[in-house]
């Protein structure tokens, strides 16, 4: 069987190993193991990972759409809050568990492991 891309099957929320089963039971709590191919996620650990990378990606971002805006139409600040604090939220929230995919795909494909050269 061969493995998975992992950038691709973390952006899926997929098993780092056969890319088929969920890797999630909730929204950012992983499965005890994979219902496909039995692959148990105790090696799994994200930490702050994925939270740094969404906020190193949405940050610049809506601050690029707020100058856009902002140069375009002459808003009042209280609608650029009104825009952009909940567009902020969203972003970030739908990125988090494709972002936590992602890294935990990565650490199965390097068989990465704490405190190991």
């Amino acid at each position: 069987m061969t493995e998975p891309n992992p950038i691709l099957a973390g952006l899926a929320c997929r098993c780092p190993r056969c890319g088929r089963g969920k890797l999630f039971s909730g929204y950012l709590k992983l499965r005890q193991a994979c219902a496909a191919c039995g692959l148990s996620y105790d090696f799994a650990d994200s930490g702050d990972g994925p939270a740094v990378f969404v906020i190193f990606l949405v940050a610049p971002l809506v601050i690029v759409l707020a100058l856009l805006v902002g140069s375009i139409w002459t808003l009042q600040p209280w609608v650029h809050l009104l825009i952009w604090l909940p567009t902020t939220v969203v972003l970030s929230l739908v990125l988090l568990p494709p972002f936590k995919g992602v890294l935990i795909d990565l650490q199965y494909s390097n068989d990465a492991h704490e405190g190991r050269l």
